[in-house]
């Protein structure tokens, strides 16, 4: 097997423990999701192959946060690009994170399970912290900010604005495990109504 052969196998083999990894967090919970579980959902013939790959669970829990993170990074980069002003962007920004949520209910419960869960090692904090949810909200405020140097925008406080967008959508994937039916479509027409609303600038 050349170098490249093994470096693809390796990468392909990761990707099958991480995937275990979602449904067995998904269906099982944190405590749970062991790497005899992993290994029985990805087939493997013993949990020494996840630990070839990762370190330990945490390293693990790492890879999970990372390719769902990733997965709907570009999942939101498609949606936004290309688009004519902030409103737009703003629109579209909650419309691709409602939908991406609907489709991917399994990764969505996985991270609710690692982050309400999982603490790094050696006393270590969980592993969402402040500079996460620093990262996520600004991507909002700069929407916002740009909408309102354009004067798209009313005067407002963009963070506080940006911190109550962001917090309905992260609420979401909580509310789906006690309202499974909820209607998504109009769950995101209420949204954008709302925050179209709050946000636009007034005639003079």
């Amino acid at each position: 097997m050349t170098s490249a052969e093994r470096t693809f196998t390796a990468a392909a083999r990761r990707t099958q423990i991480v995937a275990a990894t979602i449904g067995a967090l998904a269906e099982l919970g944190y405590g749970q999701t062991t790497f005899k579980r992993i290994a029985e959902r990805a087939g493997l013939s013993s949990t020494r192959l996840i630990s070839y790959h990762f370190a330990g669970k945490a390293e693990l829990m790492g890879a999970v946060v990372a390719e769902v993170y990733g997965t709907m990074d570009r999942f939101m980069a498609e949606r936004m690009t290309g688009l004519p002003d902030s409103r737009a962007r703003l629109r579209a920004y909650i419309a691709a994170a409602v939908e991406f949520i609907a489709a991917h209910r399994p990764q969505m419960a996985a991270l609710m399970t690692i982050f309400m869960n999982h603490r790094e090692p050696e006393g270590g904090g969980r592993s969402y912290e402040p500079g996460d949810d620093r990262v996520v909200i600004g991507r909002v405020e700069s929407i916002l900010r740009q909408g309102q140097a354009d004067g798209e925008f009313r005067d407002f406080d963009p963070f506080i604005m940006a911190a109550t967008i962001q917090r309905s959508l992260d609420g979401l994937p909580y509310l789906l495990q006690t309202r499974p039916d909820l209607d998504l479509a109009h769950y995101t027409r209420e949204l954008l109504t709302l925050f179209d609303l709050s946000t636009r600038a007034t005639p003079d």
